[in-house]
């Protein structure tokens, strides 16, 4: 599998998420610098299993879906004599 790449955008949002929670809740300034390590360090020990359920849901609704269409087929399906 390959390595989870977030957006540059992306990654800076959660830089000042993870800051200000950090500083808020625990009091602990921390730099940008040191905030995106610890986002890469998630990506890379964490990121997978999130990346993983996300598929799993992904899967269950098309399946779902799927299933819908498969009545709406059968539904409209004509006798044969």
């Amino acid at each position: 599998m390959s390595t989870i790449e977030l957006e540059e955008r992306r990654k800076l949002e959660l830089i000042e998420k993870i800051r200000g929670y950090l500083s808020k809740e625990f009091e602990l300034e921390i730099g940008s610098f040191e905030a995106e390590f610890f986002i890469d360090f998630l990506a890379k020990e964490m990121g997978a299993g999130f990346y993983n359920q996300g598929l799993h849901d992904a899967q269950v609704i098309v399946s779902s879906k799927l299933e819908d269409i498969s009545d709406a087929i059968y539904e409209i399906e004509k006798t044969v004599d």
